[in-house]
């Protein structure tokens, strides 16, 4: 079964190597991760799952995702995300983990 969290970063420019220890997360794990720019009111973002994207002009994408945790190995993902602006953004990062991978092969 998927699980999906949302994390919000505030002021996100260039290239950030980013790491997100999340239990449900482990070695095997097969995680996707999607990447927006938000908008922040008074307040912050919305933590009520409420909060639209911003899809404005500026690139954001996510490269070289690696699930981690094996035995005292704290289970979560590292990724780099990319924000390609003139200006720091916020971001809206979502991470969706599904079933363990079922099989390993090299070729």
């Amino acid at each position: 079964m998927a699980r999906s969290i949302r994390i919000f970063y505030s002021n996100m420019r260039g290239v950030t190597r980013i790491n997100f220890n999340w239990p449900a997360i482990n070695i095997k794990s097969a995680v996707i991760i999607a990447a927006a720019e938000w908008q922040s009111g008074p307040l912050g973002p919305s933590l009520d799952g409420s909060h639209r994207p911003h899809l404005g002009a500026a690139p954001i994408w996510v490269s070289n995702v690696g699930a981690h945790g094996l035995g005292d190995e704290a289970g979560g993902v590292e990724f780099l995300l990319h924000v390609d602006w003139n200006t720091p953004l916020n971001v809206m990062v979502t991470i969706t983990v599904l079933d363990d991978i079922e099989d390993f092969h090299r070729q």
